[in-house]
């Protein structure tokens, strides 16, 4: 272990060291270097090569003027320092002390002898990032030009009889040496020894490609019944590359049966070594057709599509595959005016036949016809996606796939018009590049919801897992991650890639502030460790701490959220300046935000203010019985915005923290959980006062939750309209049983006026008709012929029959004012 250990510590302090003892750039060599790299760029015969060199070389020389930009670091920080603590400098028109003067004036002198390295590694950088963006400039114009070119219309004759010449010739030199009427007595002599081996090669490769291939092909099926239904669209897809991982197999043993004959030359060589990618585009988009429309789909469909769609769209992306497959072959090996894979010339070597513009022209028109009509019948199925859907609730993936369905069938006709027209390369630029760009949504697709189902399995098929927050920003990253692989699709390099990777690191100035994705990394870290650091340290206050103290429960809330937000701040605040943001570029911003503050945001403000000093005086705490903004119930909780209170009906209120500070707020707990009920009871007129006193006042002193000091009072407020008013007045202990007291002591009063015979009265209304005989219907009156006698004493006070509303029965179904239904 001893003599790993010493290696590791060698080579940990040379790396620590090497940027102390880097030396820097010689400035000299590199304006000469600068220099014919700009008269290179000025030179229209500059070669694509002699481009390409130069901007390899300028390339090596940015990143050590890069390193130059961070030399004296140290120094120069300790150097402002040093100034910084002189104090400001005087404003114009004032002066210091001569000593403070002149020592300003040696440290700011040598501030900017070191940082006159770092401003010239600056400059150097920021010119060499102009000859590079210029050298792919050159570039891009050149390519641009080569695509438009245009060569013979492949309608012509002649172009026909080119493309029939040298059909001809290509093929009589791939048959001679397929069969072998070239290959030396020598060559056929080597190749005896070698034919078991090359008779293995062919039996695995036929095996593969025939059992092999249509095992794999139902094994997703076979394993995927005998799977649980959570992972069974996981497995299904797993096991399903083995479609295109088993027949590659197949094909690379076939190759190499062919290579190992020895026979192949240069006519055969360059399509066997472009033939591996072939048979990948080939097999990758057999597979596609079977996962993105199945005949018969395993766990669900990607798309929404009837069965007889999703058929036909299987078929069509099988036969762009092969359509596809060939191109590659013919654009790699033989043919030229190839579009963006003419680039491809360079890596792959062509057969020995050189074929014209002309006869190029006429095989490409031939290919691009028939992806053409294949990708107009795609283009037909994809754009109805969305029409004949058999629900409405579609996803974003269908909207998407049917723009592109329909831009689809508007590029074939226009890529076969251009091509015919002569312009071949935009032809193929058209055709192409588009089908890999649908196969690259397609697979998007599919590793989306391979994504949702990796995260469904692993939470066991839980509801919504499927559809949770994770799988959504996997699927946001795998599309961010793609960005590059379209740009390859569309013709971007390595080396342009390259340079957008180094732009895209070094980031983007936003109102004087760089942002870049180290940066931002780094700001989400900090603050997520200050965060995470925050919310360890509240709950060790709130669990462990601050229960061990005499502090009630509302002081602990705020002393945990106000530690919260000061955290948070710190968090932030460590996050910015780690990540070397200036805070004072963002003067502005505050300055512009003050003026919205003072116009949008004031309510918003005024809730924070508020928030902040209900934490801090706490005139309402967490537990506490509140009344305010037209709500009663128990505040739950306090935000730095808003408090929620839970009413009586255990439904959560929100409301503003402003209301708390600007109205009037009723707390029936702040300080002490005592508190008073006061219960009306009416009883009869002809009922003894003293002793209606006497019995409610036993009947609360008896309760066992009413406090004797102070008594309970019995008051006699009044001489009501239909009963004698009497209250009482009870103090408790907990004036949240307020509701249960008085019910209980409510009960025991009837309970007790019955066995007393103490009437509690209610409403009652006579109705007396001064016309009765107005009535309709109302008979007149007859008077006795003889004198009536006298009325008798007790009926003097009996109101006339006649006179008393008699449908008594029709006034019992009303409600009752006073009664329960009442209340």
């Amino acid at each position: 272990m001893r003599h790993l250990i010493a290696p590791l510590l060698v080579a940990l302090l040379t790396l620590t060291a090497a940027p102390a003892f880097a030396q820097s750039p010689n400035y000299q060599i590199w304006e000469q270097v600068a220099e014919r790299a700009e008269a290179l760029t000025a030179n229209p015969q500059a070669t694509n090569e002699e481009l390409a060199r130069t901007r390899t070389r300028i390339i090596d020389w940015r990143d050590q003027l890069q390193a130059g930009q961070t030399v004296n670091g140290d120094r120069i920080a300790t150097l402002r320092n040093q100034i910084d603590a002189l104090g400001p400098a005087p404003a114009e028109g004032e002066t210091e002390d001569e000593e403070l003067a002149n020592r300003r004036a040696e440290l700011n002198r040598q501030l900017s002898t070191a940082q006159a390295p770092r401003l010239a590694a600056t400059e150097a950088t920021s010119r060499a990032n102009s000859i590079i963006s210029q050298i792919d400039e050159i570039a891009r114009q050149r390519q641009a030009l080569e695509l438009s070119k245009q060569t013979a219309s492949p309608l012509l004759p002649q172009s026909w009889g080119a493309a029939a010449g040298d059909g001809l010739a290509l093929a009589q030199g791939i048959g001679a040496e397929v069969t072998g009427r070239d290959a030396t007595p020598q060559a056929w002599a080597d190749l005896r020894p070698r034919l078991p081996q090359v008779a293995a090669y062919l039996i695995a490769a036929l095996v593969i490609l025939t059992w092999g291939r249509a095992w794999i092909v139902a094994l997703p099926s076979r394993l995927s019944s005998r799977a649980t239904e959570h992972s069974r669209a996981v497995l299904a897809f797993v096991v399903s590359l083995g479609q295109i991982a088993i027949p590659m197999a197949g094909v690379y043993l076939g190759i190499s049966a062919i290579q190992a004959t020895g026979l192949p030359g240069p006519w055969t060589t360059p399509i066997l070594n472009a033939l591996p990618v072939a048979a990948v585009i080939l097999f990758g988009g057999i597979w596609m057709a079977r996962a993105l429309f199945p005949r018969t789909a395993i766990a669900y469909t990607s798309l929404q599509m009837s069965e007889g769609a999703r058929v036909s769209a299987g078929r069509v992306v099988t036969l762009l595959a092969l359509l596809m497959a060939i191109h590659h072959i013919l654009s790699r090996a033989v043919l030229p005016l190839s579009g963006l894979y003419e680039q491809g010339e360079a890596q792959v070597g062509r057969v020995p036949v050189q074929f014209s513009e002309a006869a190029a022209g006429v095989w490409h028109l031939a290919l691009i016809v028939l992806a053409a009509l294949a990708m107009f019948r795609l283009g037909n199925i994809l754009r109805r996606l969305t029409r004949e859907a058999v629900t409405q609730d579609l996803s974003y993936r269908h909207w998407i796939v049917a723009w592109a369905g329909q831009l689809t069938r508007i590029l074939a006709p226009i890529a076969v018009v251009v091509t015919a027209a002569g312009y071949v390369n935009m032809g193929n630029l058209m055709v192409w590049p588009w089908l890999f760009s649908l196969a690259l949504v397609g697979l998007l697709i599919l590793l989306q919801d391979f994504v949702a189902d990796l995260f469904n399995m692993l939470q066991r098929g839980a509801e919504g897992a499927r559809e949770g927050l994770a799988p959504l920003l996997s699927g946001f990253a795998l599309v961010l991650a793609s960005v590059p692989l379209f740009l390859v699709i569309w013709g971007a390099t390595p080396q342009e890639l390259s340079e957008y990777w180094i732009r895209f690191r070094q980031g983007f100035s936003l109102g004087g502030v760089t942002l870049s994705p180290g940066a931002i990394l780094t700001f989400l870290i900090i603050f997520a460790v200050g965060y995470a650091l925050t919310r360890g340290v509240q709950g060790m206050l709130r669990n462990s701490i601050l229960p061990k103290t005499r502090l009630d429960a509302g002081g602990q809330n705020a002393l945990v959220a106000g530690l919260g937000y000061v955290g948070i701040f710190l968090a932030a605040l460590m996050a910015i300046t780690s990540a070397g943001i200036d805070l004072s570029s963002f003067a502005i911003v505050a300055g512009a935000l003050s003026v919205g503050i003072g116009f949008g945001l004031q309510n918003i403000v005024s809730n924070f203010v508020s928030g902040i000093i209900l934490l801090i005086e706490r005139p309402v705490s967490v537990g506490d019985w509140v009344s305010a903004g037209g709500q009663q119930g128990i505040v739950k909780k306090i935000s730095v915005r808003s408090t929620m209170v839970e009413t009586f009906d255990k439904t959560e209120v929100i409301v503003p923290n402003s209301d708390f500070i600007s109205q009037p707020v009723t707390n029936w707990t702040r300080h002490n959980k005592i508190g008073r009920i006061i219960i009306p009871i009416g009883v009869g007129y002809r009922s003894d006062t003293r002793q209606v006193e006497r019995i409610l006042r036993e009947i609360t002193e008896d309760h066992p939750l009413v406090a004797i000091d102070p008594a309970p009072a019995i008051l006699f407020r009044g001489l009501g309209a239909d009963s004698l008013n009497f209250e009482i007045r009870a103090i408790l202990a907990d004036v949240g049983t307020g509701l249960g007291v008085t019910s209980d002591l409510l009960h025991s009063v009837v309970a007790r006026f019955a066995e007393e015979g103490i009437e509690i009265p209610f409403a009652q209304r006579d109705i007396w008709l001064r016309n009765p005989e107005a009535l309709p219907g109302h008979a007149p009156r007859i008077e006795p012929a003889t004198p009536a006698a006298a009325p008798a004493p007790a009926a003097l006070n009996q109101p006339d029959p006649m006179l008393i509303r008699d449908d008594i029965a029709d006034a019992e179904g009303m409600p009752d004012e006073g009664g329960p239904d009442g209340r």
